[in-house]
């Protein structure tokens, strides 16, 4: 692959506001850098921002297709999604039994070793009933050790993050089986209280599964699993900045709580980058009507139809998050949560997967591995 040199006037590099500069890239990695002008010969992109692609860490699919259904269909979404600028996913599974889920991460565990996945996150079936959301509630149990590592060894190190409800029988003995086993052990579709999550977080849980949704609200008697959340400095916390999940203002507040502790997820089913209509979330019927995905049955919120450079955006004309805070949340945060040090970030040694976004944050140009893509 040829060499090329990128020279932008808003470069986001890892620290600081974007600046002028210039990138060097040689077989697919970042091989060089700086700041102000470019070397000779340095392709010239102009008045516009040139930054990581961006890692999604929590999505079901998109592009008319699901992770539940095979290696085909998640290669549809992820070519879906990276058109979008997310160059780097980690594909969710949503409850089902302990078979067909472990069915499911066997067929994309070969995607995760060929790096195409960043890996699998399970979202159930250990959620609470009360609080389960586009989950099929009869398929929800207690987490069991031995169900746990089922699941994990049918992975074979690729499952990255399971969501749990904390205060479900088992719980805290299961988080711990999962720290030790180095994945993340995230909280999420819970009636907890703030010390069963308290507890959780002294277990080994690390991360807030798409905050606010799937939880009891905050009360200033009774605060329930959001302050903690929001203010654990070993908590990160999972915000969807669509418009639907979290009114902006709330996401602001979150935002500012947990300043450098949060990242922007899609939680994308397959409606994301596709039209209106009729989709299977799991086992569930679900309508996309005006972009919304709702369970049929019950018309609970069934995750997005977001997709990343959309979250972006509104967290910047929405929430009023500055620019290079609303980026770092959709690329280096998520990046550093998995543990990756060569993805989410304009560095040397890195892959370069950039994207050029217009002033208005528009996907202009989408480089994956070096190669434009889109």
């Amino acid at each position: 692959m040829a060499e090329q040199v990128l020279h932008a006037r808003r470069v986001v590099f890892p620290t600081g506001t974007p600046k002028e500069g210039w990138v060097r890239v040689r077989g697919g990695v970042v091989v060089d850098l700086g700041t102000g002008a470019a070397p000779a010969g340095a392709k010239e992109l102009g008045d516009v921002y040139l930054t990581p692609g961006f890692v999604d860490g929590h999505c079901h699919g998109g592009g008319g297709a699901a992770f539940t259904e095979g290696a085909d269909a998640a290669r549809v979404a992820l070519s879906a999604h990276r058109a979008h600028g997310t160059t780097t996913m980690v594909a969710s599974l949503v409850t089902d039994t302990i078979e067909e889920l472990e069915r499911q991460v066997a067929a994309l565990a070969d995607l995760v070793e060929t790096d195409e996945l960043a890996g699998i996150h399970l979202e159930g079936p250990w959620l609470a009933e009360r609080r389960c959301g586009a989950h099929d509630p009869g398929l929800l149990r207690d987490p069991a050790v031995e169900e746990v590592s089922r699941l994990l060894d049918a992975g074979r190190g690729a499952v990255r993050m399971v969501t749990l409800a904390p205060e479900r029988q088992g719980a805290l003995e299961a988080i711990r089986h999962m720290s030790d086993r180095g994945v993340l052990a995230a909280v999420g579709h819970m009636d907890a209280t703030d010390d069963q999550v308290r507890a959780a977080v002294r277990s080994g849980a690390r991360v807030g599964t798409h905050v606010f949704n799937a939880m009891p609200p905050m009360h200033h008697r009774e605060p329930g699993p959001v302050p903690r959340l929001l203010t654990e400095p070993s908590v990160v916390a999972e915000l969807i900045a669509d418009g639907v999940h979290v009114h902006p203002s709330v996401l602001r507040m979150a935002a500012d709580a947990a300043r450098g502790r949060f990242v922007l997820i899609t939680d994308a089913m397959a409606a994301a980058a596709h039209p209106d209509g009729s989709y299977r979330l799991g086992p569930l019927d679900v309508d996309v009507v005006e972009g919304v995905a709702r369970i049929r049955a019950t018309g609970a919120i069934a995750g997005s139809t977001l997709t990343m450079d959309k979250a972006v955006r509104f967290a910047v004309e929405r929430v009023g998050l500055p620019v290079e805070q609303a980026l770092r949340a959709a690329s280096q945060g998520p990046a550093d949560l998995l543990g990756r040090l060569d993805i989410g970030r304009i560095a040397r040694g890195a892959q370069a997967n950039l994207l050029v976004l217009d002033r208005a944050l528009n996907v202009r140009e989408v480089l994956h591995h070096g190669r434009v893509v889109g």
